[in-house]
């Protein structure tokens, strides 16, 4: 029977054990689909879906083989790891949370995974996603929806709902999943575990399920700080099949993780972020801020400037975007959708394209204003990553609700500035709410500066303990 306490170590410790050869890949391998086969299922946290087992215990004995004639292939090897299923595997169906894809073997492999399988990583299963990517709150009717770990009556958030719910619930080690509007921070926050957004161009969408070319982000989920920067790392740099990739050298974010803040200026903002935001809520995420000051940070408020706009802006570009991107299908299979995705992708069709072209004309204006304002005054911008307590699935079933776009334009608040920005963005657990579930902080920075976001972060979950709290299952 395998040993599903291993499944109780972050990726970092884990990654070490393997190296040390103190736990086998096969060993934590076995662990892992145990545990993802015991409580990944429909019937418990419906986060998987699908596992690649015998794929991934082939891949597994040969790791611990390599290491037995001293032949590691980097920092991850022999670490299984499973990923929202978006990203294709040459000859495999990603379902991308559809009908639609659910028989179509990819053509190619992701950037992505390439990069995590010459670092040595082992990929065992597919996660759980919202349909097409397309939705914050997790809820797929097509494939069914996710549950909280904390509390199976509670949304994990969306559009990377399985991997949120499968790191939390220690099903595996880390995941990658996707950040157009928040889809990565938010379900991170939900869920209680940290979620990394990097700078828009920071890593290659080749082979990666398009929704929005223009704001699309591939970031990791994972139970650490560490762990985040460990995949980053991995993953991190310019690809020529993604002409949208940077060319800058991304630097080595391990290095200076544990660096501190001292003399670091943590940003407070005087308007817009905390606007909406709970006082429950509002309360915990203020309360994280005592932290850094008490380990040197400078903590000052900082003007932001009017970016009321980037939230809607955000959704007018998804939708003109993912319409675009879906233009085949919605005339051949519109069908096959399910009646929210359908309902925003129709939506898309009918933006006119000079609303588009200027939407994407403010971007460069506002960040330049933006950068000027805020990042002239502080380092990094702390801020909440939702507005409230984490809802209920019942509550949050927006679907066929006619206040559906007023509550999808909140649940976006605070997250969707960041996307239209291009900035990157981490979201950092710092608590519970009174309903039992998580609560969240982000830091923001400028372009390219994720080691500053790390060194940050990793800081405050050094000083806390949120990070090893783990839901009862």
């Amino acid at each position: 029977m395998a040993d599903e306490t291993i499944c109780l170590l972050s990726l970092s410790e884990l990654a070490e054990a393997i190296r040390a050869r103190r736990i086998s890949s096969v060993e934590a391998t076995e662990a892992a689909l145990a545990r993802l086969k015991r409580l990944g299922g429909p019937d418990r946290l419906n986060c998987i879906a699908g596992l690649d087992e015998e794929s991934a215990l082939g891949q597994a004995k040969a790791a611990d083989e390599a290491l037995k004639q001293g032949r590691a292939r980097g920092p991850l090897h022999g670490a299984p790891l499973a990923h929202k299923d978006m990203f294709y595997r040459l000859g495999r169906a990603s379902a991308c949370g559809s009908r639609i894809m659910n028989d179509v073997p990819a053509q190619t492999t992701a950037a992505v995974l390439e990069r995590l399988d010459q670092a040595g990583a082992i990929e065992i299963a597919r996660l759980a996603m919202v349909e097409f990517a397309l939705g914050l709150t997790g809820h797929n009717i097509v494939a069914g929806t996710p549950c909280n770990p904390w509390n199976p009556a509670h949304i994990t958030g969306g559009s990377s709902s399985g991997p949120a719910a499968a790191v939390a619930a220690r099903l595996v080690f880390g995941a990658l999943g996707s950040d157009t509007g928040g889809s990565i921070r938010f379900p991170a926050a939900a869920c209680g575990v940290v979620g990394l957004k990097p700078t828009y161009g920071r890593v290659s969408r080749f082979g990666a399920l398009p929704l929005s070319f223009s704001l699309d982000t591939v970031g990791p989920i994972a139970r650490t700080v560490a762990d985040c920067a460990l995949l980053f790392q991995a993953i991190a740099g310019h690809d020529p099949r993604d002409p949208g990739t940077s060319r800058r050298t991304v630097p080595d974010v391990m290095t200076g993780i544990e660096g501190g803040v001292r003399g670091l200026r943590v940003g407070v903002p005087k308007s817009y972020f905390h606007d909406p935001v709970a006082p429950e809520m509002a309360s915990l995420v203020g309360a994280s801020l005592d932290v850094f000051r008490s380990k040197g940070a400078r903590v000052v408020e900082v003007p932001i400037p009017d970016i009321a706009a980037t939230n809607s802006l955000t959704l007018l570009v998804t939708a003109t975007e993912g319409a675009a991107a879906h233009m085949p299908w919605l005339a051949s299979r519109a069908g096959d959708y399910g009646p929210q995705t359908l309902a925003r992708l129709v939506a898309g069709l009918l933006i006119p394209a000079s609303a588009y072209i200027e939407a994407l004309a403010w971007r460069k204006a506002i960040l330049k204003e933006f950068s000027a304002e805020v990042f002239a005054a502080c380092d990094v911008l702390h801020a909440p990553v939702m507005v409230g307590p984490v809802p209920t699935i019942a509550e949050s079933d927006i679907g066929a609700n006619p206040g559906f776009a007023r509550a999808m334009t909140t649940m976006g608040h605070c997250t969707r500035p960041f996307n239209f920005l291009g900035l990157p963005a981490i979201s950092v657990p710092c608590g519970f709410t009174e309903n039992g579930l998580p609560a969240a902080f982000q830091l923001a920075a400028r372009p390219f500066a994720e080691d500053v976001l790390l060194r940050a972060a990793r800081t405050y979950e050094r000083e806390t303990e949120w990070h090893r709290r783990a839901p009862v299952l």
